[in-house]
């Protein structure tokens, strides 16, 4: 049957990405073939040159949760090794593509690279191509403004707290998926009960802390409202200084919902920063502080909607 194949790292699985994607679904499915993406763990940065390795929009679960959504047949995370590195592209696409995925189309994205050096470039690829036999397609950039939309301008947005224009080029809001832990219970003693999320991987690039209006979706089962949901939100990332603790975490307080969720697999996902981590003077002035931060968070949650 035969497979039409992309290859790249997808960190964000940005709009630029997703049209790579979209292609090789509708060249598969126009043949009659498989769509395979091949991606890489760890990045490749994080081998080659690790003081360059960037942090990443997205861990590798939810990479895959990403590109699984994206209607392929199939992802295939190849270890980032120093041999596979040192790989020229000829043995990359003959021992890897060929032999080991069964491609005969590839198609890459306008500024891709693989292989020793990257020098796996888009002429390279299509003058392998046409000595082995198989199709070479290329996709355009996909611009903002005249300028391509990559992975480090949307880091750059992030570091900077610039949700709205990373969540433009990224085609949805950034989030970040995690498993629900036990805290100490101190949001239940005022009112204000939440949910704690571990704080991701190193690896994983936060927008600055602070008080953030958020939505979040329950992935697991079990939950009372039968399954998946999805609950805006307001979520402490950071410290709790009100209560001594120095520890970053990310603490949720879900509006109109009541439920166990330890254990449950939640996706959080930033709307709008409303106000820096701040020490408060006692527990009645954190509790007046949340119902202003409540407010707040519906009131942009209403205006992201609408939008």
């Amino acid at each position: 049957m035969g497979a039409v194949v992309t290859v790249g790292t997808f960190d964000g699985v940005h709009r630029g990405h997703q049209a790579v994607l979209a292609e090789i679904v509708r060249r598969a499915e126009r043949r009659g073939a498989a769509s395979v993406v091949v991606t890489f763990d760890p990045h490749p940065l994080v081998v080659v040159n690790p003081a360059a390795a960037p942090r990443l929009l997205t861990l590798p679960a939810e990479r895959q949760r990403l590109l699984g959504a994206s209607g392929v047949d199939r992802v295939v995370t190849l270890p980032f090794t120093t041999e596979l590195a040192r790989l020229a592209p000829e043995a990359f696409v003959r021992d890897v593509l060929r032999v080991q995925i069964g491609m005969d189309e590839l198609v890459l994205g306008y500024d891709h690279g693989f292989g020793r050096g990257r020098s796996g470039d888009v002429d390279a690829v299509r003058r392998i191509g046409a000595a082995d036999g198989f199709a070479v397609d290329v996709v355009d950039a996909v611009r903002d403004d005249g300028q391509p939309i990559s992975s480090t301008l949307i880091r750059t947005a992030i570091a900077h707290g610039d949700l709205v224009l990373a969540g433009r080029w990224l085609g949805r809001l950034y989030g970040v998926l995690g498993v629900v832990a036990r805290g100490a219970g101190r949001g239940r003693t005022i009112g204000v009960p939440t949910i704690n999320l571990p704080v991701p991987d190193a690896r994983k690039l936060l927008p600055p802390d602070g008080v953030y209006a958020v939505w979040v979706t329950i992935e697991g089962r079990g939950t009372r409202d039968g399954g998946r949901g999805r609950y805006g939100g307001m979520m402490n990332q950071g410290p709790r200084p009100t209560f001594g603790v120095a520890e970053r975490g990310l603490e949720v307080h879900l509006f109109d919902f009541a439920g166990d969720l330890y254990g449950e697999t939640v996706l959080v996902e930033w709307v709008r920063r409303l106000r820096d981590v701040q020490s408060f003077p006692s527990r009645e002035a954190l509790v007046e502080q949340l119902a202003r931060d409540a407010a707040a968070a519906r009131d942009s949650l209403k205006q992201a909607s609408v939008g």
